[in-house]
């Protein structure tokens, strides 16, 4: 017998035994697939997990970043506004209240409390 690298020198009948086991094993998951799919017991993903709606742990980010947002551009455009025409710190006040109320808006607007205009 050749020596193909097997400790004993049967290569060929072990790996036509593993063939044959793979073979049972993969008709015996045929079937299975089979039975649950003729059955409908297909189990199912939940949908809490499968992306279509998102948790409450992400929309509460979302809403929060859409604040944080709002407020933050603001008031960057206030500080450049004082920045620019020297009207420290007004530009900065109104620049903040601008940013609150866009960021109350688009909270919102992203939250669906709000409607959009109709035509």
């Amino acid at each position: 017998m050749p020596n193909d690298g097997t400790p004993h020198g049967n290569g060929d009948k072990s790996r036509a035994s593993e063939d044959v086991d793979l073979s049972a094993r993969l008709e015996r998951l045929g079937k299975r697939l089979d039975e649950v799919r003729s059955t409908g017991q297909e189990q199912r993903r939940p949908t809490g997990t499968s992306g279509g709606e998102p948790s409450a742990m992400g929309k509460a980010f979302r809403l929060s970043t859409e604040f944080v947002a709002g407020i933050i551009a603001g008031c960057g455009i206030g500080w450049a506004v004082d920045a620019m025409a020297g009207s420290k710190p007004w530009g900065l006040i109104v620049g903040t209240m601008l940013g609150f109320g866009a960021g109350v808006w688009n909270v919102m607007r992203a939250s669906g409390f709000t409607k959009p205009p109709s035509r």
